[in-house]
């Protein structure tokens, strides 16, 4: 099962993605943790990520893809994967079509958490008033200022992966809203389709 989940920070991607490594046996991909071990490996790809990341450069789409390739060879995630943060754009998506296409393989479901906004940011807020109320310290993807600035980024940049995949007809959207294992159960519902 190879899958994209899509939505901003915070819409519950991450619970999700625990939840269908776990169902599925299939790795969750985060490109941050995929550079990081290439780099360590000292793979061809890896040595390239490194040379522009300590250069203070990003690190551009074919290697990312290329790291994307690399990783999906491993044995873990041969029954498929999740992405999770990428594509970023439609010319990562684009390229990581391309890049599924030549190694024989296509994305079984492309999956957004559907959320409304306003709320998540509230709910962000409360979480951090309740972690200080507690006296501890609040978790810098928590602290509100920091999750606006990232929610920001998100729907300037990211937002537009969704229609790519809509217009596609690969899109599929579940209210992200509802409670944890309602969404569970959309996602679960969608991916039996997928494979049926």
């Amino acid at each position: 099962m190879r899958m994209i989940l899509l939505g901003p920070p915070a819409a519950g991607k991450g619970t999700q993605s625990k939840r269908l490594m776990d169902a599925y046996g299939i790795p969750q991909l985060a490109t941050g943790d995929m550079l990081r071990a290439a780099v360590a490996a000292g793979t061809p790809i890896g040595i390239q990520a490194k040379a522009v990341m300590e250069g203070g450069g990003l690190v551009s789409d074919d290697i990312v893809i290329g790291i994307i390739a690399e990783r999906i060879e491993h044995e873990d995630a041969r029954k498929g994967f999740i992405l999770d943060g990428f594509p970023r754009t439609v010319a990562q998506a684009e390229a990581l079509d391309e890049m599924l296409a030549a190694k024989g393989l296509k994305l079984d479901a492309v999956i957004e958490l559907v959320v409304d906004q306003t709320a998540l940011v509230q709910r962000v807020m409360t979480r951090a008033a309740e972690t200080q109320a507690r006296g501890e310290p609040v978790r810098k993807d928590d602290d509100p200022e920091i999750f606006k600035t990232r929610l920001a980024a998100y729907n300037r940049d990211t937002a537009v992966v969704a229609p790519f995949y809509d217009q596609r007809g690969a899109l599929k959207r579940i209210d992200g809203m509802q409670p944890i294992d309602v969404v569970s159960a959309g996602i679960d519902q969608i991916l039996h389709a997928a494979k049926h």
